[in-house]
């Protein structure tokens, strides 16, 4: 194992998938939500920011082709030869099927630069309709959907007010694959009322679904959030560097070994941290994780059991 990656790491199955370093153009397209715009709530999840975890995109204010191009004409563009057009903030298929179909092609169009589309979204905003009209992309692009999931307990999901069902992940997912669309769901860990048990039980819950990617999240706390009033009036308390390690030994062990881990971090904005202020040390993250699977000879789905 020595000079083998122990997880299956995105750069990775990008350069085996596109023949070359590939980037993604994060985008903001504009969209709401229905825990936003008052259908399901108006307060969004508890741990999401106010631009929906979207402040670290360029150009958010511009058009969507404006963002993409500005993209391509920046020093990250120029760091690579392709791109995938990544619908990245807030609920990116939560609209009519016109307006979709507008913005996706406001990003496709830019550039023959761009080969692939990623669009994150909820598990209650997936149709038939709308898997249609993702999956007709997929004869000239490569396609993928992101769910959130964040836990199977459907408890921690009425405190984190994520205002769906992990059946409603199901659906979506039975949806989205029927028109053989990439699946990458988001599992997030520490948390409000999580146990350990909990973590290896969305691992089961993950294992259990036709999914292609994982990304996996520590909970950090933001400003203006009602995760940061639960934290002020100890209502709440995050989770140790530590403990996420173990969590996440946890996960990568233990999940499907075919599955691509597209992250092991999330990166929350300085100036908008609250809490843990190791979220702000991605090194520590990766370091302390590819550290304790060497020193431990672990790898992705060591333990995994079909």
């Amino acid at each position: 194992m020595e000079n083998q990656e122990r997880y299956n790491h995105l750069n990775t199955y990008y350069k085996n998938k596109f023949g070359e370093r590939t980037l993604k153009i994060c985008i903001d397209a504009g969209f709401t939500c229905p825990n936003r715009d008052g259908t399901l709530s108006t307060s969004g999840c508890i741990f999401c920011s106010e631009k929906g975890s979207g402040e670290l995109i360029k150009f958010a204010n511009q058009h969507i082709a404006n963002q993409v191009t500005n993209f391509l004409n920046s020093y990250r563009g120029k760091r690579a030869n392709k791109f995938i057009a990544y619908f990245q903030n807030f609920t990116n298929t939560y609209d009519t099927l016109e307006n979709l179909k507008e913005k996706y092609d406001s990003a496709l169009n830019v550039s023959n630069k761009i080969v692939g589309i990623s669009i994150a979204t909820r598990p209650d905003c997936i149709t038939e309709d709308i898997a249609k009209l993702i999956a007709s992309y997929s004869n000239k692009y490569d396609v993928s959907v992101e769910l959130g999931l964040q836990t199977s307990n459907n408890n921690i999901g009425q405190i984190i007010n994520r205002c769906y069902s992990s059946l409603q992940f199901t659906t979506a997912v039975n949806i989205l694959r029927k028109y053989n669309i990439e699946i990458i769901a988001h599992m997030m860990i520490g948390l409000p009322k999580e146990s350990f048990e909990d973590i290896k039980d969305t691992v089961i819950f993950i294992n259990s679904h036709d999914i292609q990617g994982l990304k996996i999240h520590s909970t950090y706390i933001v400003k203006n959030t009602v995760l940061a009033n639960m934290y002020y009036n100890k209502e709440y308390e995050p989770i140790t560097l530590d403990y996420y390690l173990d969590g996440l030994t946890y996960v990568i062990t233990h999940v499907r070994p075919d599955l691509i881990i597209h992250r092991i971090s999330g990166d929350a904005p300085k100036d908008l941290l609250v809490a843990p202020e190791w979220n702000l040390h991605k090194k520590w993250i990766l370091n302390g994780f590819e550290k304790r699977l060497k020193d431990e000879n672990l790898w992705q789905g060591k333990f995994y059991e079909a």
